[in-house]
């Protein structure tokens, strides 16, 4: 009888905020600035092609937001309102998940109005906005820091020529044949999904595609599509290594973004109703726990060295490669791993100015150990989404941190990030 009451109030437009919400004497409520919330971001992603990551609400809304979509000064204001509103709704005496309802909200609403002063011509630092955008503030250390690490990798690679070089050279008996690139990252994506499905209950509909496509600033993409379907789109345009496939199949399928956004989407649109998880605005703290998750995710179904002995049993024999120095490619790869965040120092000089475009392809060739092209490739991802970066190998420690603070039980403490509003800092130590 109690729920039959409450589905009529919220029919009449007098539905509280949340469980143990208290009523708001002005009349406003949570679940109306939600719906102003997707409004809001979706008439940003009208002003900000790529903008809105994933929208799986009513149609008609975003139809509206594209009908006629506020001006940019317009939304600054917006979004100030939001802000506005949600500090004045109480959450005295709510349970604690109302409570963290509208943390969330307050927080992608702060880093939408951040995104808007940038659209409307404000320049930030690249930790300041970092922190505007992501919630997190990133450490730039100098890049001497991480000479030591090169010179780890050269004892381990010695021979002729620059260590990108070598690097490049040694990296090249572990590229998957273009002819077989299906085949292998089909098998690499089955393994994620079932170590994931062991621990995770997934959705009994949950599905995806994958295409092979080209001229992208990304190596993969996942375009969440609702009804825990998703679009995988993996760039074939360079080299994709053994390794590569299971780090793709992990981060943009399972445990990664396939299953945070369909776990999302249960949790809160389906169970709940609530608004705001059906859009994914890619410049929000959102990303910081997804990015993070998702590469976590890899180290979290693979761990120690199984993603080595899957890469051996299995995926060098799909390729058709000689899996003799597999060991020597793990090395290799868990010293790279610890190269990450140097390009955070880069990005931070090249966006403000410091070093050209050229100096930019020069550092990240010696501390990506990456050839030119992919050198170029990745600071083309670095002038399009800026300080974006700092989600992958900030956001992986962070999350890891935080997963293994939790307790023995890694993946019960995973599945309750994916289907959390659990904001950056929150998890920060």
């Amino acid at each position: 009888m109690r729920a039959i009451l409450i589905s009529l109030l919220c029919l009449l437009g007098a539905c509280a905020t949340g469980p143990g919400a208290a009523p708001d004497p002005s009349g406003d409520s949570l679940d109306a600035i939600a719906r102003d919330y997707v409004a809001l971001t979706l008439e940003i992603g009208e002003r900000e092609e790529g903008y809105v990551d994933a929208y799986y609400g009513p149609p008609e809304w975003a139809a509206a937001a594209e009908a006629n979509p506020r001006t940019v000064p317009q939304l600054i204001q917006g979004a100030a309102s939001l802000t506005d509103r949600l500090n004045a709704v109480s959450t005295a005496g709510a349970e604690s998940a109302v409570a963290q309802r509208t943390a969330y909200l307050l927080a992608h609403v702060s880093a939408a109005a951040a995104r808007l002063r940038m659209l409307s011509g404000e320049k930030m630092g690249f930790a300041d906005e970092a922190e505007a955008l992501f919630g997190v503030r990133p450490e730039l250390r100098p890049l001497s820091s991480y000479d030591p690490v090169l010179a780890e990798i050269d004892a381990l690679l010695p021979g002729p020529g620059t260590l990108a070089e070598r690097v490049t050279e040694f990296k090249s008996h572990y590229v998957i044949p273009k002819d077989r690139l299906q085949v292998v990252m089909d098998a690499a994506i089955a393994e994620c999904r079932r170590r994931t499905a062991r621990h995770i209950a997934l959705p009994a509909n949950e599905n995806f595609t994958l295409a092979f496509v080209s001229d992208k600033p990304w190596s993969g993409y996942n375009y969440y599509q609702g009804n825990s379907q998703s679009k995988i789109e993996i760039n074939a345009d360079f080299p994709i290594y053994t390794e590569r496939a299971i780090d793709l199949g992990c981060h943009e399928g399972y445990p990664g973004h396939h299953v945070y956004n369909a776990l999302l989407e249960k949790t809160f649109v389906t169970d709940r109703g609530w608004v705001e998880m059906s859009v994914y605005p890619l410049f929000s703290p959102m990303s910081f726990v997804a990015e993070g998750s998702a590469n976590y995710g890899i180290d979290l179904a693979f761990p120690g060295d199984e993603g080595t002995e899957f890469e051996r049993e299995v995926l060098f024999p799909l390729a058709g490669l000689d899996p003799s120095t597999a060991d020597k490619k793990a090395q290799l790869g868990a010293l790279t791993r610890r190269l990450a965040r140097a390009e955070y120092t880069i990005a931070d000089d090249y966006l403000a100015g410091r070093i050209g475009r050229e100096r930019a392809i020069e550092l990240l060739m010696k501390y990506s150990l990456a050839d030119q092209a992919k050198a170029t490739q990745r600071l083309r991802f670095i002038d399009t989404y800026r300080s974006y970066i700092i989600n992958y190998g900030l956001g992986r420690d962070v999350v890891q941190a935080w997963v293994e603070r939790q307790g023995s039980d890694r993946w019960e403490a995973m599945e309750t990030l994916l289907s959390s509003q659990i904001l950056p800092a929150d998890i920060l130590e």
